[in-house]
């Protein structure tokens, strides 16, 4: 079976199983955190993956429209609508800002001013008396949407946050099936050939840069929604690290890629510290009961693991290996 054929069933058997998620005992705010997160590298994934350019600084249109959502649906008093507008504005116009400065560059020096603008804005965030410096920015409600549905339910929240990742997502897959996406791919793989053909490159990628941060908001606005808070891990560069890492152990330049690399990344985080009892009950060895707090040497040890041995990250290699049994 063609690889074309078993993409469409795959995402139909995956959106069928996230429906059925909250009458299987899955913990739903655990699936609504991994569902932003999942966003979130796709997001970032439309520049790293299609567009040939890689930000340190995703972090900061996270972390930025989380704080501007929970700021103007807590203290404002604004309807959660509206805070998720604002987060997806904000995303955008952080994207903007960034972009316009990155562009100019190529390289490490593109990277590195994307990691500089994030540390100012973390640094603002830090200082800002709104977004509650070490604390955060805590007690969020999730309000009524458009007054009518009530997001203090676990399961209402779950499906609007579905509906939403669904639709952006569907959005970022028409964007790289669209002429636009097909300029991208040829800037990605020779952007001197597209200027040659009289594309305007610089446009092209500030557009990209504008699309994939305002996504990126839009996940760090949900995020805030579902969790009630805000803090400065979600503008950290630490966070930025992370999407890098969700992307290619996922599979940078695919579609599926960011959402197994972010499933398998929140998965960790999350449960090592029970795969650490267990393991410690199974073996004896007390050092297992110690996981939890080091889940970032496990996460490293898979990231080179897969750096070695799977190249083009988990899904990458998968649809290779479609790719070739298909053929032979």
């Amino acid at each position: 079976m063609k690889i074309q054929k078993i993409a469409p069933m795959g995402y139909a058997l995956l959106l069928a199983g996230l429906v059925l998620v909250p009458f299987v005992g899955a913990y739903p705010i655990f699936v609504m955190k991994l569902l932003c997160f999942a966003l979130f590298a796709a997001a970032f994934n439309l520049l790293l993956g299609y567009t040939g350019l890689l930000s340190f600084g995703h972090a900061a249109f996270l972390g930025g429209a989380a704080y501007v959502c929970g700021h103007v649906v807590k203290v404002w008093g604004a309807t959660p609508e509206l805070g998720l507008l604002a987060g997806l504005g904000t995303g955008a116009l952080l994207g903007l800002v960034m972009g316009w400065f990155t562009i100019r560059r190529q390289g490490i020096y593109a990277t590195m001013i994307t990691l500089a603008l994030a540390q100012m804005l973390f640094f603002a965030c830090l200082q800002a008396p709104f977004t509650g410096g070490e604390d955060g920015l805590q007690g969020v409600p999730r309000g009524k949407l458009f007054g009518l549905l009530d997001l203090q339910n676990d399961l209402v929240m779950y499906y609007v946050v579905l509906v939403i990742v669904v639709a952006a997502f569907l959005l970022i897959v028409r964007t790289i099936h669209s002429p636009f996406g097909q300029v991208l791919r040829g800037i990605k793989e020779n952007e001197a050939r597209a200027t040659s053909l009289g594309y305007d490159t610089n446009r092209f990628k500030l557009l990209a840069f504008v699309i994939s941060a305002a996504i990126a908001g839009l996940a760090g606005a949900l995020k805030t929604l579902v969790l009630g808070f805000a803090t400065l891990s979600d503008v950290h560069w630490s966070m930025s690290g992370h999407v890098v890492l969700m992307t290619l152990v996922g599979g940078m330049g695919t579609l599926s890629g960011p959402l197994v690399g972010a499933a398998v990344v929140v998965a960790l985080e999350n449960k090592i510290g029970d795969l650490g009892m267990w393991l410690a009950q199974l073996t004896g060895v007390e050092w297992f009961t110690s996981l939890g707090e080091s889940v970032t040497i496990v996460t490293g040890l898979i990231f080179m693991v897969c750096v070695l041995a799977f190249r083009r990250g988990i899904m990458g290699e998968l649809i290779a290996w479609l790719q070739r049994r298909g053929k032979g």
